[in-house]
């Protein structure tokens, strides 16, 4: 029976002497929570990919116009969505496990009702003031068309934030697969809802403004599936207490209800304020780049449809940045477990390891995404409509990768504020170069100021991990050599690209222009990526050390690389 082996609250594991040690403990313990993190760790990256992905099929069926109007709207839902619910996870999720532990379980219940009922009434409000603001600040963003979708997304305030206590709970009962279900369920019907109403909408001639209300309704019905999937999880939760007989305690014992809101949001307040500012980096865009636009002489309808062309790039970046994350799921925990015990050497390593591997694979995607912007863009959006413009954005990649892994170590250091700063500067940074840059080279200049802003946050994080950790990065002959195998990255790519076209054209002259740049976009970046990579171990960019020190990847690679040539046996 699985209850009988729990152990009650003050009773102590029983074992034969000799078999257990301290260490056998240790891993025993971490067990379940390295599985749960792999759980939440591998809904995350789906998620986010969904959500990352569902740009393109709004492009493709809506036009940039539309896209562009989406691209306006997002950013502020998602930095009042921060303000109304970030933390509450990580605070609801430590409150309850607190009470858990000691085996108080009504208690950690009523945590969480407290979290949830403000967290509600907050959300509420947040609503309330989005909807009735919604004109407003789509005239602020000289995107008059926006109001509608602001509205449309202001609903989705009345049920996230209680979805995220809800998730904290059970996270705090050391139950992750319940949020994970929840997380790739909201983007799953958030996609489907978005593609279904683009559909309807479409086919009624519905007006530009009202096609991206559709779209931001999504994130409504999304949210609503999310908490939906999440009640079941609850109700077999209280079904199991009752079960178990776990006994309320008595009213003298309650802690008292503000003293519990006072505790959690002293506790959510600096997480949310730390995680407002990569959502204010977007919201800068939203409010400069349509407006400076338009006050460069286009047309309030122009301006949107260019805004709409500028965000195709981004959906590229993010997609190396999620690459990133799932980099530092991995790493991030191996340095906070050093620093936990001390280890300022293997801090060092690993850090040094993290960082570098993580500019390797952003040089190659940076690099390899200019090079192939052209087909790339026709096979995502159907033209080659700023190309140019994604081309450059491609070079955020590298900063915004190096940024997310360079952050995630500090974290794991115990630096907890110094990214949250640094990308402050850049969101300062890339405010002052939107209105510079925008009037003089329209969305081009955007562009420019994105990859000037992520490289001053990165750098920013470089430096401070060399103070924290002691961490020595390449220079000299060591940097040069990635460069040069971005070099053969881009002449393979290019190679592919301007010798494929005619052959292609030869060879199947009936092949649509569109499926034309798939395929040489994809065989391009297959070909550039495998030539880089030979660049990198032939030049000694890459070494066996390095390999062997790379969690989960050495044991496996070695003996092919071995046996390919690219490194010694």
């Amino acid at each position: 029976m699985a209850r009988s082996r729990k152990r009650m609250p003050g009773q102590t594991a029983q074992a034969p002497a000799g078999k257990a040690t301290a260490g056998d403990e240790r891993r025993r313990s971490a067990a379940p929570l390295l599985k749960g993190a792999a759980v939440l760790g591998a809904a995350a990256i789906v998620s986010k990919l969904l959500g990352t992905l569902q740009k393109i099929p709004l492009q493709n069926m809506a036009g940039d116009k539309v896209f562009g109007i989406y691209n306006a709207v997002y950013p502020l839902y998602i930095l009042i969505l921060t303000l109304a619910s970030a933390g509450v996870p990580i605070a609801v999720s430590k409150f309850v496990s607190e009470r858990a532990a000691l085996g108080r379980y009504d208690e950690a219940k009523r945590v969480f009702g407290i979290a949830a009922l403000t967290l509600f009434v907050s959300g509420a409000v947040f609503c309330a003031a989005l909807y009735l603001s919604a004109d407003g600040l789509a005239a602020a963003m000289g995107v008059r068309e926006a109001g509608a979708a602001i509205r449309s997304v202001s609903f989705a305030l009345l049920v996230v934030p209680v979805m995220a206590a809800l998730r904290g709970y059970f996270q705090g009962l050391g139950d992750m697969v319940p949020t994970a279900v929840s997380q790739v369920a909201e983007q799953a019907v958030r996609v489907a809802t978005m593609i279904a109403l683009l559909l309807v909408y479409l086919h009624i001639g519905a007006a530009d403004g009202r096609i991206a209300a559709g779209a931001t309704f999504g994130s409504v019905a999304g949210a609503a599936s999310g908490l939906a999937v999440l009640l079941p999880y609850w109700a077999r939760r209280g079904r199991e207490s009752e079960h178990a007989g776990i006994s309320k305690p008595e009213a003298g014992a309650r802690e008292p209800a503000g003293r519990i809101l006072r505790q959690f949001v002293l506790y959510a307040l600096p997480i949310c304020l730390g995680t407002i500012v990569m959502p204010m980096v977007a919201l800068v865009d939203t409010f400069t780049i349509p407006r400076s636009l338009g006050a460069s002489g286009m047309s309030e309808h122009d301006a949107v449809y260019a805004f709409g062309v500028y965000n195709r790039g981004l959906p590229l970046v993010q997609l190396v940045s999620l690459v990133a994350t799932s980099m530092s799921a991995a790493l991030v925990p191996a340095i906070a477990e050093a620093a936990l015990h001390g280890r300022r050497e293997l801090i060092r390593v690993r850090t040094e390891l993290a960082v570098r591997f993580t500019w390797l694979i952003g040089l190659a995607a940076s690099f390899g995404l200019a090079v192939a912007a052209k087909p790339l863009n026709v096979m995502f959006f159907a033209s080659a409509e700023g190309t140019f413009t994604m081309a450059t954005l491609a070079f955020t990649a590298l900063f915004s990768a190096v940024n997310v892994v360079s952050g995630s170590v500090l974290q794991g250091t115990g630096a907890v504020a110094v990214p949250a700063r640094n990308l402050l500067i850049a969101a300062a940074l890339k405010l002052a170069g939107n209105l510079v840059l925008v009037p003089l080279w329209g969305i081009q200049g955007a562009a420019v100021s994105a990859v000037v802003a992520f490289a001053a946050a990165s750098a920013l994080n470089v430096a401070a991990l060399r103070r924290a950790t002691g961490a020595r990065f390449a220079v000299g002959r060591d940097a040069l050599r990635p460069l040069l195998a971005c070099g053969a990255l881009c002449g393979a790519v290019a190679l592919v690209l301007y010798g494929g076209a005619p052959l292609l054209a030869a060879v199947a002259p009936a092949l649509a222009p569109r499926l034309q740049s798939t395929l040489l976009a994809l065989v391009g970046v297959a070909v550039g990526a495998a030539v880089y990579a030979a660049a990198l171990f032939r030049a000694g960019a890459v070494t066996r050390r390095e390999l062997e020190a790379a969690p989960g990847f050495g044991a496996r690679a070695l003996p092919w690389l071995v046996r390919l040539r690219l490194l010694r046996p």
